[in-house]
């Protein structure tokens, strides 16, 4: 029987866990009003009535068919165990439809690249609002002071500012609101553009309309990153708190419209933006803070982001092994070193290269359409899974796909002008995990399992052997058989041949990685009494696998029930009650000089070692203590061998060489 344990809960739905969805899940899509109208506008060969309406109704229509219809209503229910993003999607799926990882380090690869513009995009554009003040504001130095004390800060988590992300979050929103219905109250009849018809003739009527979705398209970008934050919040929060969200939006875009249409010349003017423009002079000041403090708010939600996809993925397989932080007792908080200087560096990059929150809405937007394309396939599999029936599933693809398609054909026009950097970025992630599966799945072939039940009778008399030096009073193996009567080869060979390792006590401990987030359980089997046990832990791909701390609680739950004795077997401490030691073997499997792969699985396991030596040691990422671990390497196909045990009255002929 597993004897389990529960990590963590959601906020309950009240004002404050409303508080804490408004401040963690919405500052991606919640910023976008402060460039969307601005890219639409800029990029329109003529200012009109109908264009403004159209463009308006373009927006309305995406939030709420993408964003509310797709993400709220049908993704966000799509949940692993409470948990949302591309990952845990993939983790629901992943039994019946292998095939499917594909879509998922696609979708998860174009997420984190896209996400490295968020951080400058955001900033940027917050920043520049001062440049409305004074032309010469230098604005790049002050968004690179900004964006690198928010790395800097990191590591040190979010549980002290996080409380006030809320409520910044709340007047930020409240601010779009206030906004949009002083310009509306001058000019309601903006409102008409939630017809949808508008939208039609913004596409049909004007040349540029069709490229212009791209632009459109950022209104909703952060959708992806909501359904991410799903496990952080819950479901209901997002779903209520969306409501009060979408309705500032929708206010604060139609109020810049119809500012636009009162201030068509200052409009086209490149260096005026809308969101800045509809605030009265005396508040310019304030709302650039503001919106400077929700840029901050949602580049730390993509950040952070970034970290947990990171640790998906490497519990998924995907990526080679980095040392995790967590700097507070915050569930789901934690921070990755390397991943986080990486992002800071392309952040830099990208404020650098391109210059201007214009220049950047270019490259913004077309690598998240392709994750949005990847999970709607994920979640057609889903569905499919669940029986629903085929031709709702049919629909629900046609829609889908039909709608971000063409976002992102229009979105392909940015390629040139900077789309390129993020599908470079996530083209080059996509080859990392792919490369990374694959060199795993590639290893695993030469894996081979033997009946450990035959070897029992040789490990008692290894045991009982003083003539062999104690290796450990407790050894202990890391084993991947998930069969309680299943070794590796290349442990028994670790204990017989390559150095006879006598001891006390012998463990084979086995992790199993589930598809449920957060969940620890274990359970002990005794294989040989006072002798060999096998612990089985099944840990959730969330969960950090800290087995020498699991070890030792599952050891003293045993000494507890007086199920094990763990006093050390040395005369001289045995009378002190003095604990044995323990000693972690780990074996791994290399490849040798004379045995070569096909050209192409050389080259994938030659990357493979480069990027084994760029993560962290099994000993550091499975948490054990590097002053109790020996680790041993054993050529990768001598596990093919046979492995002959001596019986009396055999004889085994070796063939003639030659």
């Amino acid at each position: 029987m597993h004897k389990h344990l529960t990590l963590g809960s959601l906020p309950k739905t009240s004002l404050a866990g409303l508080l804490i969805t408004l401040g963690i899940v919405f500052g991606d899509i919640g910023t976008s009003p402060l460039y969307v109208m601005k890219a639409i506008i800029s990029g329109g060969n003529s200012i009109s009535e109908a264009f403004v309406y159209g463009g308006l109704s373009a927006i309305f229509w995406t939030i709420t068919l993408q964003t509310t219809f797709k993400y709220i209503i049908i993704t966000l229910r799509a949940d692993n165990k409470g948990e949302g993003g591309i990952f845990s999607l993939f983790a629901l799926v992943r039994k019946r439809a292998k095939w499917a990882f594909v879509f998922a380090i696609i979708g998860g690869a174009t997420l984190l690249a896209d996400g490295v513009i968020t951080p400058s995009l955001t900033i940027l554009s917050s920043v520049e609002g001062l440049q409305n003040l004074n032309p010469r504001t230098p604005v790049i130095p002050i968004a690179l002071i900004i964006l690198t004390g928010l790395f800097v800060f990191q590591r040190f988590g979010t549980k002290v500012i996080g409380k006030l992300f809320g409520p910044i979050m709340l007047i930020w929103f409240l601010m779009l609101a206030v906004l949009g219905t002083v310009q509306l109250s001058g000019n309601p009849e903006v409102l008409r553009a939630i017809n949808p018809v508008y939208a039609y003739r913004f596409l049909v009527d004007f040349p540029e309309g069709f490229i212009l979705l791209g632009a459109v398209f950022l209104a909703t970008t952060g959708a992806e990153a909501m359904y991410s934050d799903l496990g952080h919040c819950g479901l209901k929060n997002i779903r209520i708190t969306w409501g009060f969200v979408k309705v500032s939006l929708v206010l604060n875009y139609f109020g810049q419209g119809a500012w636009v249409l009162q201030h068509t010349t200052d409009a086209v003017n490149g260096w005026t933006n809308p969101f800045y423009a509809v605030m009265p002079g005396w508040f310019l000041l304030p709302g650039i803070i503001i919106a400077t403090a929700a840029a901050i708010i949602a580049s730390q939600a993509l950040i952070s982001g970034s970290y947990t996809l990171i640790s998906e993925a490497i519990s998924l397989n995907f990526w080679p092994r980095m040392k995790i932080n967590y700097p507070t007792n915050i569930k789901g908080q934690l921070y990755i070193a390397s991943v986080n200087w990486a992002l800071f560096f392309l952040c830099v990059f990208v404020i650098l290269f391109f210059q201007r929150s214009s220049n950047m809405e270019a490259a913004y937007g077309l690598s998240i359409t392709i994750t949005m394309l990847m999970t709607t396939a994920l979640l057609s599999v889903y569905l499919n899974q669940k029986h629903v029936p085929v031709y709702l599933i049919g629909l629900l693809l046609a829609l889908f796909i039909t709608i971000e398609g063409a976002f992102l054909v229009a979105n392909l026009n940015k390629f040139l002008h900077g789309g390129w950097f993020t599908i470079l970025l996530g083209g080059i992630i996509f080859s990392l995990m792919y490369i990374w599966r694959s060199g795993r799945k590639i290893k695993n072939r030469f894996t081979n399992f033997v009946k450990i039940e035959r070897y029992f009778p040789i490990l008692k008399e290894l045991h009982t052997d003083t003539s062999i030096p104690r290796y450990a009073t407790h050894l202990i193996f890391l084993t991947k058989a998930n069969r309680v009567t299943d070794v590796e080869a290349k442990i028994i060979y670790s204990v017989f041949n390559k150095q006879p390792k006598r001891a006390e006590t012998y463990w084979l401990l086995h992790v199993d990685i589930l598809d449920e987030p957060y969940l620890l359980e274990y359970k002990v089997t005794t294989m040989i009494p006072e002798l060999l046990y096998k612990v089985d832990f099944r840990i959730g791909f969330k969960v950090q696998p800290r087995i020498n701390l699991f070890f030792r609680q599952v050891v003293n739950e045993m000494v507890s029930n007086r199920e094990i004795d763990m006093t050390s077997h040395y005369d001289s401490l045995k009378k002190f009650h003095i604990m044995g030691d323990f000693r972690f073997v780990l074996v791994d499997r290399i490849q040798n000089y004379d045995f070569d792969f096909p050209p192409r699985e050389q080259f994938v396991m030659d990357m493979y070692t480069i990027l084994k030596r760029m993560g962290i040691s099994d000993v550091k990422a499975l948490g054990l203590d590097t002053s109790n671990v020996v680790e041993e390497t054993v050529p990768l196909q001598a596990e093919t061998l046979t492995l002959f045990t001596w019986e009396p009255e055999t004889r085994y002929r070796m063939p003639h060489a030659g």
